[in-house]
């Protein structure tokens, strides 16, 4: 059961560390924001984003709040699983 446990909590950091980096990399091209796959990916980011963004201090044209969530989801993912082993 916790083996099981401990696999799908990886599973869901994962996917989330690849919508992360997906959101990264549509910062840097223009893509059609109406596309399914773009408003996919900025629905399911903008949640954990955009309060990040708000506590953060203003750095211009800078994004920092997916480092900053980066960080937050692998050390929450380091504590869940540490409890579980």
């Amino acid at each position: 059961m916790t083996g099981t446990l401990v696999a799908i909590i990886q599973i869901v950091f994962y996917l989330f560390d690849l919508l992360l980096l997906a959101r990264i990399l549509l910062s840097w091209v223009q893509l059609d924001p109406n596309h399914p796959v773009v408003q996919f990916i900025y629905n399911a980011t903008e949640p954990i984003l955009a309060p990040i963004r708000r506590a953060l201090p203003r750095t211009g044209m800078f994004d920092f709040s997916p480092i900053v969530a980066w960080i937050g989801a692998w050390i929450l993912q380091t504590l869940l699983l540490q409890i579980l082993r």
